[in-house]
């Protein structure tokens, strides 16, 4: 089951079941109380159970045409995992000679590198621009499958997420790390939250990456989940540990397709993000000139 945050044309916001057939079903939130948001139906004991009783009966489908799609989150602390996949390590090793034994190190050990990703408002949604730094000249998309996080450390649902990154800022130094990944429009989260009702299957979840530009596809790559060399509950479950998180938390679980070295992103290219059970999520990039 897929839930999305939708606007509708008079401007109200709703949580909505998206359908196979591409219609979305509101959902009644007012049947229980205390549920007024996404998060609520996700932080619920039973999230799948929930949301099933809240799809308004009476309510005619309605195209996913006429309805705007947001970013599906609330509140929630938006954070990411670094070098989780082999192709990212061998990247982040090429664009740090001072830094690679640190990347090699992280790869092999125990605990995770993870940082903090983006607050809510930093997020883009389906459709809105994610950014390219002004002073970077090596930008690079990062199609990450995102877990969706309760209070409590259960993962309750899955979603797509583009970390944006700055290779050569990060490169010259790692220490610069923020810089690279937290700035404004620095992160995009969507179409939809799929809800974790079964088992994943992970090497049949297939994640792509196209960016086009002019039009014209310029860079394809491809994935799956089995390349992961961590698991997706050790990874919640190192982000919890000291860690406190009431709004509930997404986490990126970091890239295993990167982009050649000569490439880097420009104004106007168009990501395409493709996650098997979840769908599509679609940003334009910006970038504005250094002034």
């Amino acid at each position: 089951m897929r839930l999305a945050k939708i606007a509708l044309s008079d401007g109200s916001q709703h949580v909505a079941s998206w359908n196979e057939d591409d219609t979305l079903q509101l959902l009644d939130l007012s049947q229980v109380e205390h549920c007024f948001r996404l998060v609520d139906v996700l932080h619920h004991k039973d999230p799948v159970g929930l949301a099933r009783f809240l799809v308004a009966p009476r309510q005619e489908p309605i195209p996913l045409s006429e309805a705007t799609l947001l970013a599906p989150l609330d509140q929630q602390e938006v954070w990411a995992a670094g070098v989780t996949y082999k192709r990212s390590q061998v990247a982040r090793m090429e664009e740090s000679e001072e830094g690679a034994s640190h990347y090699d190190r992280v790869y092999m050990a125990d605990r995770p590198e993870l940082f903090f990703k983006a607050t809510a408002s930093r997020v883009s949604g389906p459709g809105e621009p994610v950014r390219v730094r002004a002073d970077s000249d090596w930008s690079v998309p990062e199609p990450e499958f995102t877990l969706v996080i309760s209070p409590d450390c259960r993962i309750v649902g899955y979603t797509i997420g583009n970390d944006m990154s700055a290779r050569d800022i990060e490169g010259e130094n790692p220490l610069y790390l923020p810089q690279a990944k937290f700035y404004k429009d620095c992160c995009s989260l969507g179409p939809c939250v799929w809800l974790a009702e079964e088992m994943l299957d992970s090497p049949t979840t297939t994640i792509k990456l196209r960016i086009e530009r002019g039009g014209e596809a310029v860079i394809c790559g491809k994935t799956n989940l089995g390349e992961l060399t961590r698991t997706l509950e050790e990874l919640a479950d190192w982000l919890y540990r000291e860690q406190e998180f009431p709004n509930g938390a997404m986490l990126l679980t970091g890239t295993g397709i990167v982009p050649d070295d000569e490439f880097s992103l420009i104004d106007g290219d168009v990501v395409h993000i493709e996650i098997t059970g979840i769908g599509t999520l679609t940003n334009p990039v910006v970038k504005d000139k250094l002034a």
